[in-house]
């Protein structure tokens, strides 16, 4: 369970929210707050007032992996290895166990053949991948993706749609762009000017949209 409760920071202005579902979409227009609440949620950043709990604790006591919209913003190390490598070391696992997550993490997603690679060598796709790799090895218990599919090509964008899908997190918090992916969440948010404007089934939040003429040729589409 995800419970916000009067929640104050920056434009947002949330106050209750309680969602019980596993893969949640964020969409709504650029500006509307949809990253702040990822960051908040993420525990990235602290809100102003009000509270957000995970999973009946608060963010900072969660196992939280993040994916931006933008990898190069939070890629650290220079080897790919080392990037996927970087939470279980954190965590003072024993080398053979962080091995095995960092192989077994590359192969969810894909890209076994890039751990030897330098970060500054791959594609922005392959970045985000890296990214995402990363984000699994910490095994989280929440997984947040900010936009994350933004600048992927199709092939891409649905291999990070189906690790998603295959992840074990309780909860997938994914803010996106694209109609495809919000149509196959269990609950969509949708967000304006700080506020959720809209909650529900995709189904109920597009005819929501179409009723209000927001989108409405791209919500059409999906439904």
């Amino acid at each position: 369970m995800i419970r916000i409760a009067d929640l104050r920071h920056r434009l947002l202005d949330i106050p209750g929210l309680a969602v019980d579902a596993r893969h949640i979409a964020v969409i709504g227009p650029n500006g509307s707050g949809k990253t702040t609440l990822l960051s908040v949620c993420s525990g990235i950043e602290e809100p102003e007032a009000g509270s957000v709990r995970l999973l009946d604790r608060p963010p900072s006591a969660v196992k939280v992996g993040w994916v931006g919209e933008f990898p190069d913003r939070t890629l650290l190390f220079s080897r790919v290895y080392d990037e996927i490598a970087s939470t279980p070391r954190f965590r003072h696992r024993p080398c053979p166990e962080t091995d095995a997550t960092v192989r077994a993490a590359a192969g969810v997603v894909g890209i076994p053949h890039l751990l030897g690679k330098k970060v500054s060598g791959l594609s922005g796709g392959e970045k985000a991948l890296v990214a995402l790799a990363a984000a699994c090895a910490g095994d989280p218990e929440v997984l947040v993706l900010d936009e994350a599919d933004s600048h992927l090509d199709a092939v891409t964008a649905e291999r990070v749609r189906r690790v998603v899908r295959e992840s074990t997190a309780a909860h997938v918090l994914w803010c996106t762009q694209s109609m495809d992916a919000a149509a196959t969440a269990d609950y969509v948010l949708f967000m304006e000017n700080g506020r959720v404007r809209h909650r529900g089934t995709p189904e109920e939040v597009f005819s929501a949209l179409e009723e209000t003429c927001f989108y409405p040729t791209m919500w059409r589409v999906r439904r």
